[in-house]
């Protein structure tokens, strides 16, 4: 059984708020990442946290203020390869790794980013 939807009561509002601020942080660090974001990630950090609340059960939110996630759709207008993908995955590891989880929740969490990541690339990397 997927319980996902699960997660928010066991994660907690102030662990998901502070993994959305690690995960800018490290989109901060790494450059082919931070060019895709405007100077304040202020917003684009509370749309992550508001995203991931309603996708763990917590909250519906992120929709009544913007409808239905789409992630696909939303991310269409940026160049994903799977070198961008990797830079997503590194920087969304660095953020989860600085949250105090369960074990089981850590890894349904980083399945669940690992299936939206590869979900998202929409183009070939050609090296």
């Amino acid at each position: 059984m997927n319980s996902l939807g699960l997660l928010y009561p066991r994660i907690g509002e102030a662990s998901l708020q502070e993994l959305a601020k690690n995960f800018y942080e490290e989109v901060g660090k790494i450059p082919e990442l931070r060019s895709l974001y405007p100077e304040d990630l202020e917003a684009a950090e509370r749309r992550i946290y508001l995203f991931l609340v309603q996708v763990l059960g917590g909250p519906q939110t992120y929709s009544e203020e913007r409808g239905h996630p789409r992630l696909r759709m939303r991310h269409m207008q940026w160049k994903i390869d799977s070198k961008m993908r990797g830079h997503w995955m590194n920087a969304m590891l660095h953020a989860v790794d600085k949250v105090p989880l369960e074990q089981e929740v850590r890894e349904e969490l980083l399945g669940y980013f690992t299936q939206v990541a590869n979900a998202m690339i929409n183009h070939d990397h050609v090296e």
